[in-house]
């Protein structure tokens, strides 16, 4: 399926007014798993430092969005190959008063880099769209500074983009996910040597997933019209989501659809 557009339709509703797009990044941060998962990495920093962060791949701007917050005094750039979706995200920012230490700018990942120049890099749900992933991770850790931190969400190669089902639910993918071995040692081969990498997504993350994503998404791929039924569908699963949620968040996992990296310079 393809999920961009969907995607953008979703942006093009909840991004007219400030106060919707604030909605729904909310929205995203209950819905998606790999959300609470990020929060939970951001949390473990220091807060008491004034951090540079890059945003790899920053879409539609929510994780920009969730680190000013927590680290309001921080400079954040973020990237994404889409200056389209960059000046959305800069006129939403400017709007939200919210402008200031932070800019957008379109940059392909796979050139990018500024030597020594960020303490924090996150990237999430990207690096699966990128083939040349290892020159990526190269330009990344030739951007962080000396103890500088790498935080990724990726897809594992356990049913990833739900290729244990088929095709591959997500067909911009060019990748369905990564082994821990592998993205360990592509890693390493970039400079990094702190690696830790855990599953995310495991049996009750993936039920949520399947219901909370992937089920309104094929609904919205056969109809807009599925728009006006949402929000009484959520009603009935988003308890029940949550939970699930909550319980493959405080899990041991020793299988999941997802990964969780952290890597630091």
């Amino acid at each position: 399926m393809q999920y961009d557009p969907i995607k953008k339709s979703l942006g093009k509703i909840f991004g007219s007014r400030s106060v919707f797009r604030k909605l729904f990044y909310r929205l995203l941060d209950i819905l998606f798993l790999r959300a609470w998962y990020v929060r939970q990495e951001l949390k473990k920093l220091p807060k008491d430092r004034d951090y540079s962060i890059l945003d790899a791949g920053s879409g539609f701007g929510q994780y920009t969005y969730r680190m000013k917050r927590m680290f309001p005094s921080s400079r954040i750039l973020a990237i994404d190959l889409k200056e389209e979706q960059m000046e959305d995200c800069r006129q939403f920012f400017k709007k939200a008063g919210l402008q200031k230490g932070i800019s957008f700018k379109k940059a392909d990942l796979t050139e990018f880099v500024m030597p020594q120049s960020f303490d924090l890099i996150l990237s999430v749900d990207v690096m699966e769209h990128i083939l040349e992933d290892e020159m990526v991770f190269s330009n990344f850790y030739q951007s962080l500074k000396k103890e500088g931190v790498l935080i990724i969400s990726t897809p594992s190669d356990k049913g990833g983009s739900d290729a244990d089902h088929g095709e591959s639910f997500i067909s911009e993918h060019v990748r369905d996910g990564y082994g821990i071995d592998d993205i360990k040692k592509k890693l390493e081969t970039a400079g990094f040597t702190n690696i830790k990498v855990q599953y995310s997504y495991g049996k009750p993350g993936n039920i949520s997933w399947l219901l909370s994503i992937k089920y309104p998404i094929l609904m919205l791929g056969k109809s807009k019209l599925f728009f006006i039924l949402l929000p009484f569908y959520y009603v009935l699963v988003i308890l029940f989501c949550l939970i699930l949620n909550f319980i493959d968040l405080k899990s041991n996992l020793s299988r999941g659809t997802g990964l969780i990296v952290k890597a630091i310079k």
